[in-house]
C-alpha cells in the first residue's frame, strides 16, 4: 500500500473484480498526481438519461465538469494527534460540513510527507465527510454507542467515526475481502485509536448480534459512477445491468446486518452511484420490507447539497454532484429503526484473559497513567482497551472473526516486553521513554526501513519522531541501530 499515496477507495463494485458470490466490498482508487484534461470522457446516454428527471441534475454542468478534468484534492486531520496542517499540504480552504476537513490547492505525493504515514491526517473525498453530519444530526454523541462500520477498508469512514465518539464507545470496524482488510488494520492502527475492533466477516454474520448496534454504517458497494472524475475506466465498466446488479447486492447487505441494529437505532446507507436504483429506491424497499422511518439532514442552501425524496414512501435522502460541490458524487441517507428490542446475551459470557500483576508492572513503564485502561492479554500479546469496553470484548469474540482489538502495547519474551508500533502510534506510550527527532530525510529512511544514521546516545528502545509526532520504534544496540518499522508498511518510492 505505501507504495502509493492515497488510502481512500471507492466502494465501486465491477462485475469485473473478483470475489466471492456473495460478498461485498469495492476497488481501491489511487492517484499519485491529478489527472490531465479529460477531453473525451463521454457519459453513457443511459445513464444521463436515468438522471434528467432528478431534483437538482442539471445535464449540460454535469457533463462539463466531467470533461474538464479538474481534480479536487481534500484532507481530514486526526483531532488526536497534536497537529493542525503538514508542511507538505497547501491548505485551500475548509471544509464547511466537516469540522477537521480541508482542500487542498494542489495534491503533494502524500507518500513522501512522514505525518500522512504518522496518522497525522487522511486523505478523503470531501462529499464522503459529510457523514460526519449525519451522525451529529441523528445520534447523542456524548453517550456511549456502538457503532458498525460495516464495508469499512481502507478506513476513511472509520477514522472519521472514530474522531466523533467518545472513549466509552466502541467501534467495529469490519471488511469482508481479506486482501482488503490488512489496509483498513494498517490505517486504523495509524489514527491511534484504543476503542476500535477491525473485523474480517460477511453481513450475514452480524445477524448473531441481535439488537446489539445503536448504529450502523453501510457505504455500499456500488456501480460508481460518482467516481467517473477520479477513475475514468469507470466509464466503460458501467451499465444498467451493472447497476441491478448492485442494487440486488445491496439489499442482501441491508437485509442481512439489519437484525444487528437495536430498536430506535440509525442506519446510515450511502454509495457513490447516481442511480436511482442504487439510492432512493433501497431506501422505498427498506420501507417496504422493514419497520424504519426516515430522518431529515439540517443543510446550509450555500453547500449545494441537493435534498431528494423517494417516490414511493417519501424517504430522505441526500445527493452530492460536482457541478454543485466541491467533491465527487455521492448519496446518503439516514433511517431508524421501529422495530427490534434490546440486546440479550443468551448464553453465559466467557471472561477475558487479563494481564497478570507482574504482567501489569512491565507494562507500566511503557504507558501513560490512566485509569479507564484495561490490560489483557491474548498469547504473549499485552493489548490495552478502554476498561468500559470490557464486556464486549467476550460477545464480539464469541460472534466474529476479530482482526485487531484496541491497541497493542507490545510482546512478551522470556527478556522484555517488545513494544508494538501500534503503542507507538497512539497517545498511550509512555512520556519518560526516549526518543530522537529525524529530519525529513532521515525520518523517509527510517519509513523505507532503511539503517538510519543518527546519533541516539541511549541504548534500548528509543521513539523516532517528526515534527513531535512518533513514527515508530528504533533499538540501539550499541554497535548497531535496528529499525522495526513494520515491513509491511514500508514506502517503496524514492
Amino acid at each position: 500500500m505505501n507504495s502509493l499515496d492515497n488510502p481512500e477507495r471507492s466502494r465501486r463494485a465491477s462485475p469485473n473484480i473478483g470475489r466471492p458470490k456473495d460478498s461485498f466490498g469495492g476497488v481501491e482508487i489511487f492517484m499519485s498526481k491529478p489527472r490531465s484534461k479529460i477531453v473525451n470522457m463521454h457519459l453513457p446516454a443511459s445513464l444521463i438519461n436515468s438522471l434528467s428527471n432528478l431534483p437538482g441534475f442539471s445535464p449540460e454542468p454535469f457533463q462539463r465538469i466531467h470533461e474538464s478534468g479538474e481534480q479536487v484534492t481534500s484532507v481530514r486531520f486526526n483531532p488526536h494527534k497534536s497537529i493542525s496542517k503538514s508542511p507538505d499540504l497547501s491548505i485551500s480552504k475548509h471544509i464547511p460540513w466537516s469540522s477537521q476537513g480541508y482542500y487542498l490547492n494542489e495534491r503533494p505525493i502524500f507518500t513522501l510527507d512522514p505525518l500522512f504515514h504518522a496518522g497525522c491526517y487522511y486523505v478523503q473525498e470531501a462529499s464522503s465527510m459529510f457523514l460526519e453530519q449525519a451522525i451529529k444530526q441523528t445520534v447523542n454523541l456524548s453517550q456511549p454507542l456502538k457503532i458498525l462500520d460495516l464495508c469499512a477498508s481502507p478506513g476513511g469512514k472509520s477514522t472519521l467515526i472514530q474522531s466523533l465518539i467518545n472513549e466509552e464507545s466502541l467501534l467495529v470496524s469490519n471488511e469482508v475481502i481479506k486482501n482488503r482488510v490488512n489496509v483498513l488494520q494498517e490505517n486504523l492502527t495509524k489514527w491511534g485509536g484504543k476503542n476500535v475492533i477491525v473485523t474480517n466477516n460477511d453481513a450475514k454474520d452480524f445477524a448473531r448480534l441481535e439488537n446489539y448496534f445503536d448504529v450502523i454504517v453501510i457505504d455500499a458497494p456500488c456501480s460508481g459512477s460518482g467516481l467517473f472524475r477520479k477513475d475514468p475506466d469507470a466509464v466503460s465498466e458501467w451499465s444498467p445491468q451493472n447497476v441491478e446488479l448492485c442494487s440486488q447486492r445491496q439489499k442482501r447487505i441491508l437485509a442481512d446486518v439489519y437484525p444487528a441494529l437495536k430498536r430506535e437505532g440509525v442506519l446510515i446507507y450511502s454509495t457513490c452511484s447516481y442511480s436511482v436504483e442504487e439510492d432512493e429506491e433501497i431506501l422505498d424497499w427498506m420501507k417496504e420490507k422493514f419497520e424504519v422511518r426516515g430522518l431529515k439532514f439540517e443543510i446550509d442552501p450555500e453547500w449545494g447539497i441537493v435534498e431528494s425524496i423517494s417516490d414511493k414512501s417519501n424517504l430522505y435522502g441526500y445527493r452530492f454532484y460536482p457541478d454543485k460541490v466541491r467533491g465527487e458524487g455521492f448519496f446518503i441517507a439516514a433511517l431508524q429503526k421501529l422495530d427490534g428490542d434490546e440486546f440479550t446475551v443468551h448464553s453465559k459470557r466467557s471472561v477475558i484473559n487479563r494481564a497478570s500483576k507482574n504482567e501489569l508492572a512491565i507494562v507500566k513503564e511503557w504507558i501513560r497513567s490512566e485509569g479507564n485502561i484495561l490490560i489483557i492479554k491474548h498469547e504473549q500479546e499485552a493489548i490495552a482497551i478502554p476498561a468500559a469496553l470490557e464486556g464486549e470484548i467476550p460477545i464480539l469474540q464469541k460472534n466474529l472473526y476479530l482482526k485487531q482489538a484496541g491497541i497493542s502495547i507490545g510482546k512478551f519474551t522470556a527478556k522484555e516486553l517488545v513494544p508494538g508500533h501500534a503503542l507507538a502510534m497512539s497517545n498511550l506510550a509512555s512520556l519518560g521513554i526516549a526518543s530522537i527527532s529525524l529530519n525529513r530525510d532521515s525520518a523517509l529512511q527510517y519509513l523505507r526501513k532503511a539503517d538510519v544514521l543518527i546519533d541516539v546516545g541511549q541504548k534500548g528502545w528509543v521513539l523516532v519522531e517528526y515534527n513531535g509526532i512518533n513514527l515508530g520504534w528504533i533499538k540501539n544496540l550499541g554497535n548497531r541501530i535496528n529499525n522495526y518499522y513494520p515491513k509491511d508498511w514500508r514506502i517503496l518510492m524514492r
